[in-house]
């Protein structure tokens, strides 16, 4: 029997309304959930969601808010949404907290921070996940001394994430070069599958 759920996450902040939506979808067997934002960060985070459990969505924009359908009985079938099995690819996830690598002198970390992210794209099996987080962003927005490198990644499967509410913080949301936008809901839930996560 399909059921209708409605989610009101209107000024509810990363990571609610993707959680919120996530509690609604698990209740229902079949049916449509709509969710309710007023901001494009959730509404891309929603969405997020619902392609990562290869549900159909729409988007509609009514009032200055964004109303989210997700189909839980609709999967998609999009090549770029479906699991990609590479063996290039290892069960470890890297968290890249800062835009340096180690601590003590920043000119030195940042020569350090290219060498390690060049010699990342020298090594196989490749990460399966590389999230950013804090000042980390700054490593994948225009600009950044690492950006080639994290493209090269990306090319040959590495998921690449940069946490949404931390290029909002540092205003450079805009300047996003290098994969996509996550929260935190997808960094605990990412962190949690890995075998193991490094934390640089």
């Amino acid at each position: 029997m399909n059921h209708k759920m409605e989610v009101d996450a209107r000024g509810l902040l990363c990571p609610k309304p993707v959680i919120q939506t996530k509690k609604a979808v698990d209740q229902l067997e079949s049916g449509v959930v709509t969710t309710i934002v007023d901001n494009d960060t959730a509404r891309e985070n929603v969405i997020k969601y619902a392609k990562s459990q290869n549900y159909r969505y729409e988007v509609k924009q009514a009032d200055g808010f964004y109303y989210i359908d997700i189909y839980k009985t609709e999967v998609m079938f999009d090549s770029e949404i479906l699991p990609q099995t590479k063996p290039k690819l290892s069960e470890i996830v890297i968290l890249v907290g800062k835009n340096t690598f180690g601590e003590g002198d920043e000119t030195l970390g940042e020569v350090l921070i290219k060498g390690y992210f060049y010699t990342l794209t020298e090594m196989e099996p490749y990460p399966k996940s590389i999230m950013f987080v804090n000042s980390g962003v700054h490593l994948t927005i225009e600009g950044s001394p690492v950006l080639e490198y994290l493209r090269a990644l990306e090319s040959n499967g590495v998921e690449i994430l940069s946490c949404g509410t931390c290029l909002d913080y540092y205003q450079v949301k805009e300047k996003l070069a290098a994969g996509g936008i996550g929260n935190m809901y997808a960094i605990v839930e990412t962190m949690h599958k890995a075998k193991n996560t490094i934390r640089i």
